[in-house]
Formats: C-alpha cells, sequence, structure tokens
C-alpha cells in the first residue's frame, strides 16, 4: 500500500477524496460523529502533503500549511468545539488551493501522459471544490447568512450543504439548493465557476490532446516505412 501511494498518490488521493464524499454525511453531527469528521479531516490532510511532495512543489509549504490545521483539528476532535473551525478551515482552504496548484504543475511540467496523472485530474477537481468549500464555511463564520437553502433558510449552511454546493458550482451543473444570497459569497461562487470552466479548457484539454497525439504518434512510429523511389 506505502509502495502503491509513493508510485501512484493522486489515484490514492482520488479514492480518498471519493470515499469522503459517502462518509461525511455519516460524521456531520455532534459528539462523535464530529470527532470522527475532524478525524478523516487529518488523513485527508496527510494524502494531499504526500500528493504535494510528488508534484514540484515544495514540501515544506505543504507540511507548513498542514500541521496547525491537523493541530486545530485534533483540538475540536477532542473538546468536540466548533469555536475553531473558521481557524483550521482558513488553513485547509489554503493547503488545498496549494495542493491544486501543485497536481497542476505536476500534470503540466512535460509532455508524457502517465497513469498517475490521469488519476490527478480527478484527484485535482475534487481538491479545487474541498478548497471553495472550506473557503465558504470561513466566509459563512466571517458573514453569517451569507447562503441561504430550500430547508432551514435563516440557519448555517453545513460542511454537506456547502461541499454539495461548491461541486456543483466547480462542474457548472447548477444542481444545488444553496444559492449565495450577500454580495462576497457570490463573488466567491463567481470566482470558483470561471476556475470550473478555466480548469476543464485549459488542462483537461491539454491533455486531452497529448494523449490523443501520444497515442498517434506510436500507431505511426510502429507503421513501415514507405517505400522509397527507384534510382534512376
Amino acid at each position: 500500500m506505502l509502495r502503491l501511494a509513493r508510485r501512484e498518490p493522486s489515484a490514492i488521493l482520488l479514492a480518498a477524496q471519493l470515499a469522503a464524499l459517502l462518509l461525511y454525511p455519516f460524521m456531520d453531527s455532534e459528539g462523535v460523529g464530529r470527532a470522527l469528521f475532524s478525524v478523516f479531516g487529518i488523513a485527508i490532510l496527510g494524502l494531499v502533503v504526500l500528493a504535494v511532495r510528488s508534484s514540484p512543489a515544495l514540501t515544506w509549504v505543504g507540511v507548513l500549511l498542514g500541521v496547525p490545521a491537523t493541530v486545530l483539528l485534533l483540538i475540536q476532535a477532542v473538546t468536540g468545539s466548533n469555536g475553531l473551525l473558521p481557524y483550521s478551515s482558513a488553513f485547509e482552504a489554503v493547503l488545498y488551493f496549494y495542493a491544486t496548484y501543485a497536481l497542476i504543475a505536476y500534470m503540466l511540467e512535460d509532455h508524457v501522459i502517465t497513469r498517475d496523472e490521469l488519476y490527478a485530474v480527478g484527484a485535482t477537481f475534487t481538491l479545487a471544490a474541498w478548497a471553495f468549500a472550506y473557503t465558504y464555511t470561513v466566509c459563512q463564520a466571517i458573514d453569517p447568512g451569507s447562503f441561504t437553502a430550500a430547508i432551514d433558510p435563516h440557519g448555517q449552511r453545513s460542511w454537506m450543504e456547502l461541499l454539495f454546493l461548491s461541486f456543483t458550482t466547480l462542474s457548472s451543473t447548477g444542481l444545488s439548493d444553496v444559492i449565495p444570497v450577500r454580495n462576497f459569497a457570490r463573488s466567491l461562487v463567481m470566482l470558483e465557476q470561471i476556475a470550473g470552466l478555466a480548469y476543464v479548457a485549459m488542462v483537461v484539454s491539454r491533455l486531452v490532446g497529448l494523449l490523443v497525439m501520444n497515442k498517434r504518434g506510436a500507431v505511426e512510429a510502429n507503421q513501415p516505412p514507405p517505400p522509397g523511389r527507384p534510382s534512376a
């Protein structure tokens, strides 16, 4: 498992992020659920730092961002208090944005498409969605009432609601029942919409183009050379 994590960290990170989507609904609650939620967040942070290590980005930057976030998550898990949530979310947002940048640099550093880089396409998308969700959490803490929803419109939005808003915004599906109602919250959502379109237009399309070119080059290399002209 450790060897796989070193060889293909993006695949491990993507699998963990997808598993989190299924596990978070059972952890987004009071007491033990909140503690488990924090512990799982710490594990995800470790995978993010591992993914950053495999990229051209500096490892110490990921560690510098991950350590305070991990400490704050541990305090929340022990105390069961949400008082430190805005601060841990701020560190996590910066860390996830940095890891997103690191994986994009990793995918674009050469013209050879590896299997791990294909996994990185999905992992980078989920990292960006997580980063914006944590940003929305900080925004909501600073300016309560920034987001509303069909259910309990005047209440604070849960983590799952904000993560759902982030995924629907980044993927441009627009299916979320969570809506930004304050101006700064709307500005953040618009930035995520631009990021989602730019990611598909610039990163994904480039990787697909390189993959097609590599396959075409391999086919041409295996073809026999054309017969030369007869000498006069």
